[in-house]
């Protein structure tokens, strides 16, 4: 299946410190590749991978289910664990609710984790009627595109494939009861405005997180933040982030 260009997965090699950056659903490399060259810029390995069904048609992400995303980065994360010292994980929306999950299988194997606009809670009716609509109902209206910046565009489906949504409910219902094995250090960036993930996700992860999670609010962005108005303010704060808890120093701050 031809990728819709600008889909492609993006990766860098640079020095001991990895990591592995996560798309949303439905969405595509592009929509974070901004945070990912930034981060390679400072001297990081970054892995950034397309998740399988996304960047190409709907129809055929209808046909992927989440355990097939999460086996993509969980191949990729493996990676990484074989070239770095440490390893950082992160994403956008879903992308972020993938990269919980790497830390809740992996433990220590992850040093940190960065998370967008974390899509943890299922906070759509409509989703909830999503394993019966599925039968009936191939798609329904996207929700890429979410972003308050003129000029920006976020390579994602104008279309929701239902069979591929009705999955995520067992993702989140499986991040939800392991949140508590996450003991390392996450940074939460959270939209004020966002037409996409409703404010339960992140009031979720305060309510079940301890003081390993950080808080910071985007006053000026919506769902996709990584390309939008406060992009400046993940970038430079995931950077920072890594800096603070990586244990050895990044290859442009030897």
């Amino acid at each position: 299946m031809p990728l819709l260009p600008g889909a492609e997965p993006y990766h860098h090699d640079g020095g001991e410190v990895g990591v592995l950056l996560c798309h949303g659903f439905t969405g595509s490399p592009q929509s974070i590749r901004p945070w990912g060259e930034h981060l390679a810029r400072a001297g990081l390995t970054v892995s950034l991978p397309r998740l399988p069904g996304h960047g190409t048609t709907w129809q055929e992400m209808n046909r992927t289910r989440w355990e097939d995303w999460y086996a993509e980065l969980d191949k990729a994360f493996a990676d990484l664990r074989g070239r770095c010292s440490d390893v950082f994980v992160m994403g956008l929306s879903m992308g972020g609710c993938m990269a919980l999950r790497i830390a809740e299988i992996h433990g220590e194997g992850v040093r940190g984790v960065v998370v967008v606009n974390p899509s943890v809670v299922n906070d759509a009716p409509l989703l909830r009627l999503a394993p019966v609509l599925k039968w009936v109902l191939p798609s329904v209206p996207g929700v890429a595109d979410d972003i308050k910046k003129g000029g920006e565009h976020e390579l994602g489906y104008s279309r929701t494939p239902v069979r591929a949504a009705a999955t995520l409910p067992k993702l989140w219902k499986l991040v939800q009861d392991d949140i508590g094995k996450i003991t390392q250090p996450v940074l939460a960036f959270h939209s004020r405005d966002d037409h996409v993930v409703k404010p339960a996700s992140v009031a979720f992860l305060r309510a079940r997180m301890g003081d390993n999670l950080e808080v910071r609010e985007l006053l000026d962005s919506y769902h996709v933040a990584t390309l939008d108005n406060d992009a400046p303010l993940i970038f430079d704060g995931s950077l920072e982030f890594i800096r603070s808890h990586a244990s050895v120093p990044l290859t442009k701050d030897l």
